[in-house]
């Protein structure tokens, strides 16, 4: 997989490439995640009619929504009439915090699978994790953020059989402090049956910790990527 490739393929906005018979012939991570929401043929039906009537690519600002995802506009393009490609944009739906975030330079990878492990002690739940491996090492209070995982997680278990960690880098995503750009990450931890319950009382803890998390439709903790 060239540099290029690796890109497209961690992109935090799904991508998508149909044949002419609306078969999929190449697609990234994330547009694997939303056919969990929607199906191809809906996808496909989609890129044909935001397509422009020429050979070209043709960007379209609309609302999307399709389960936990939410886009703001699409392109499509084609430049033959055996290939068609779609890539939909995501809705920010997030807020960082404007003081910089202090702590020490961690391994993120490694406080996740630390609360993992805690949380799956004398438990039958399986804990799925999908890495986006480009994370690098960020500056964060690693106490606070293990806090707050594990209330996390915590709330996940009840009547649940599986809990989905995802670690993913939001491409051309970022946030200002003191007028420096910082990339952003995100970790979100989703289940079957989510306690929406509990949400306010992890939003307000989040917050109590100099963290942002967005509960809008799973529990997804916001970083900013400061590595110095």
């Amino acid at each position: 997989m060239t540099f290029e490739q690796k890109w497209l393929e961690y992109d935090y906005n799904p991508f998508i490439v149909f044949n002419d018979k609306g078969k999929i012939t190449s697609l990234n991570a994330e547009a694997q995640f939303l056919l969990g929401f929607t199906t191809a043929h809906e996808l496909f039906e989609l890129a044909k009619t935001y397509a422009s009537i020429n050979f070209g690519f043709k960007t379209t600002f609309l609302q999307l929504n399709y389960g936990r995802y939410s886009f703001f506009g699409l392109t499509v393009g084609y430049d033959n009439e055996e290939e068609i490609g779609v890539k939909l944009y995501q809705t920010p739906s997030y807020k960082l915090n404007s003081k910089k975030p202090e702590g020490e330079l961690v391994n993120i990878y490694t406080i996740v699978d630390l609360c993992i492990a805690s949380n799956s002690i004398n438990s039958n739940i399986l804990f799925e994790k999908e890495y986006d491996p480009t994370i690098p090492d960020v500056i964060i209070d690693s106490n606070k953020l293990i806090k707050l995982l594990n209330k996390i997680y915590t709330s996940c278990r009840v009547k649940n059989k599986q809990i989905k960690t995802r670690i993913f880098y939001r491409v051309g995503e970022h946030v200002k402090f003191d007028g420096k750009k910082y990339s952003i990450f995100s970790i979100e931890i989703s289940s079957q049956n989510m306690q929406k319950e509990k949400f306010a009382e992890i939003k307000l803890f989040a917050e109590e910790q100099g963290l942002y998390i967005d509960t809008t439709k799973s529990l997804t903790i916001n970083i900013p990527m400061i590595t110095s």
